[in-house]
C-alpha cells in the first residue's frame, strides 16, 4: 500500500503543499442530496427502456450489475403493488410519507413488502401505490452516466431510520442524540432526534426548534486549522428585521411552482452553537471563506464558487441545493436535481484543484420510496417509536446505548467522483451516511467524534477509490439531457 501511495505522490504533480493523511485527496466536497432510495433510481440499472424522444441510455459493455429488481421483484412483488417505471414526463411525484416509525413498519422485519399500507403518500390525491416508482436512465441520466465513469455503491444506508434532520446530523456527527428539548413530540424521543425540528441558532427557523451538544465534523477540522464550509442555496439573507435575517429567496422548478430557496432543517450546523452563524453573516472578506469569522464557515452556495474559482478551494466543503433543485419529491424531482449536479461537476472539474479532489455525491433519507434491501441493523432500539419487529422493537438498547437510532435506516445511492475514483465499478462494500464523516476523518488524521457517534463502526469508502494512479478523464455532461457533450 506505502508503495502505492508513494506512486501516487510522484504523479499528481502538486504545488508542493503538505498532503493529506494516507491519500493525495486535498479536497473532499459533498453533495448532499434530498429523499431518493437506491432502488427509486437504479432499480434497473444499467437497462433503460429507451423510448423514442427521451435521452438514450446505452450501457459500456461489462458494466457490472447492482443488486436492483429482478423480474420476480418487478412482476411478482411482495408488496400490495409491482414496482412500476416513472417517465421523464412524470418526473415530478408527490412526497411520500418517510417519518423513522413508518419507515420501520414498511420494512416489516425484513419482509420490504409494507411500503403501500405504511410510506405511500399521505395526500389523498396521490395514488399509494406510487410509492412503488422507480425512474431509469431515460430520466436520472447524468447519474446513470456518472456510474459508468465513476465509482458508486449499492449496499449505502442511511445511518439511522427516519426523515432529513437526523440523515443530517449522521452526516456531520454519525450522532442524533443530545437534543434539547430531549422529548418534543414528532421530533425528538429521550434526546434523540427522529423527525424535523428546525435548527436553535438560525433566525430562519419556524414551528419547533432544537439545540444539538456535542460534536460535529467542524469542530473537528476547526481543531486542525483546515478549511470548510456548509454551502446552501438561499443561505444569503433577502433582508433583516432588526437584527434578524429574513430567508425570502424564492425560485420555480419545471412544474412552474415558486418554492423557497433555503430549509432551515436541512442545514446541521445551525444545531450546533459551535458551527452556528444564526443570522446567517457573510464572510467578512471573500479570502476568509472556508476560514474562522463571522459567517462561521456557514455561507450561501454562491460564496463556494467565489472561493472555489479564485483559488481558495476550502479542504471539506458540503454543497446543498436550493429546494426546488435538491431532489426531494413533491417540489423537486429528477430534472431539476440533474440540472443542479451537473452544472455542479462541470464546473469543479475545470479547477486546477480537482486533480486532488473527491467528490460524494449522496442522500439525506429514501423518502419512503421503495427498496427491497433491508441493512444490517447496527443499532437497536427498543424506544415507543421504534416497530421494526412490533410496537416499541427494533431489538433491544443496549446498556448505556441511546434509544431513537435505529440503524441502519434505508438503502441510498453513494458516488465518488474523483480522478481518484475507479471506472464503472460498483461496491458491494457495507457503508452509511457516517462513512463520509469517517473518510473525511482518516483523510485529514481528526479523531472520532466520540459519545457513541455512528463514526467508530462505520464502513469505509476505500473501496470507491484506486490511489495508485489518477485518471486524467473528465466527464462533461449536457445539464438537461445528461449526455456527455460532444
Amino acid at each position: 500500500m506505502m508503495k502505492k501511495i508513494a506512486l501516487a505522490l510522484a504523479l499528481s504533480c502538486l504545488d508542493g503543499a503538505a498532503f493529506a493523511a494516507g491519500t493525495p485527496i486535498r479536497h473532499v466536497v459533498v453533495i448532499f442530496q434530498e429523499n431518493v432510495s437506491f432502488d427509486h433510481y437504479f432499480a434497473t440499472y444499467p437497462k433503460a427502456l429507451n423510448e423514442a424522444g427521451d435521452p438514450p441510455f446505452h450501457a459500456k459493455a461489462n458494466t457490472p450489475s447492482v443488486n436492483g429488481l429482478n423480474d420476480a421483484l418487478l412482476g411478482h412483488n411482495p408488496n400490495s403493488a409491482n414496482p412500476h417505471r416513472f417517465e421523464r414526463r412524470e418526473a415530478m411525484t408527490c412526497d411520500m410519507e418517510h417519518e423513522y416509525t413508518a419507515e420501520q413498519l414498511a420494512f416489516d422485519a425484513g419482509l420490504m413488502d409494507r411500503f403501500v399500507e405504511y410510506t405511500a403518500a399521505a395526500s389523498k390525491a396521490c395514488d399509494p401505490k406510487q410509492v412503488m416508482g422507480y425512474f431509469d436512465g431515460n430520466t436520472v441520466t447524468a447519474l446513470w452516466n456518472y456510474a459508468q465513469h465513476f465509482a458508486m455503491s449499492d449496499n449505502f444506508f442511511g445511518t439511522t431510520f427516519g426523515p432529513s434532520t437526523p440523515g443530517a446530523l449522521n452526516l456531520i456527527s454519525g450522532q442524533t442524540h443530545g437534543a434539547t428539548p430531549s422529548d418534543l413530540p414528532e421530533a425528538t424521543k429521550a434526546g434523540s432526534v427522529y423527525g424535523d425540528p428546525d435548527p436553535a441558532y438560525d433566525d430562519c427557523s419556524k414551528g419547533e426548534k432544537i439545540s444539538m451538544s456535542g460534536m460535529n465534523v467542524g469542530d473537528l477540522l476547526n481543531s486542525k486549522h483546515l478549511t470548510w464550509g456548509w454551502f446552501e442555496g438561499g443561505f444569503r439573507p433577502t433582508g433583516y428585521d432588526g437584527s434578524v435575517a429574513l430567508c425570502g429567496a424564492t425560485s420555480r422548478n419545471i412544474a412552474g411552482e415558486v418554492i423557497p430557496d433555503y430549509s432551515p432543517h436541512h442545514e446541521p450546523f445551525q444545531y450546533y452553537a459551535s458551527t452556528s452563524n444564526p443570522h446567517h453573516l457573510p464572510p467578512s472578506g471573500m479570502d476568509n471563506i472556508g476560514h474562522t469569522d463571522r459567517a462561521n464557515h456557514q455561507y450561501d452556495l454562491k460564496d463556494f464558487w467565489v472561493a472555489a474559482e479564485s483559488g481558495h478551494l476550502p479542504a471539506v466543503s458540503f454543497l446543498k441545493a436550493r429546494m426546488a433543485q435538491d431532489g426531494h419529491a413533491g417540489y423537486s424531482d429528477p430534472l431539476d436535481e440533474q440540472e443542479f449536479i451537473v452544472a455542479t461537476l462541470n464546473r469543479l472539474q475545470k479547477l486546477k484543484e480537482w486533480k486532488n479532489t473527491a467528490v460524494f455525491i449522496t442522500y439525506d433519507d429514501s423518502d419512503g420510496w421503495y427498496d427491497h434491501v433491508m441493512g444490517p441493523i447496527v443499532s437497536q432500539s427498543d424506544s415507543s417509536i421504534d416497530a421494526l419487529t412490533g410496537n416499541g422493537h427494533c431489538g433491544k438498547t443496549g446498556d448505556g446505548a441511546y434509544a431513537g437510532r435505529c440503524g441502519y435506516g434505508p438503502r441510498l445511492p453513494l458516488f465518488a467522483i474523483s480522478p481518484w475514483a475507479k471506472s464503472n465499478y460498483v461496491s458491494h462494500s457495507i457503508a452509511d451516511q457516517s462513512s463520509i464523516l469517517r473518510f473525511i476523518e482518516d483523510n485529514w488524521n481528526l479523531g472520532r467524534i466520540g459519545d457513541q457517534s455512528f463514526d467508530t463502526q462505520a464502513g469505509a469508502l476505500d473501496d470507491l477509490f484506486d490511489f495508485s494512479r489518477p485518471r486524467s478523464t473528465t466527464l462533461i455532461l449536457d445539464t438537461f439531457s445528461g449526455l456527455p457533450k460532444k
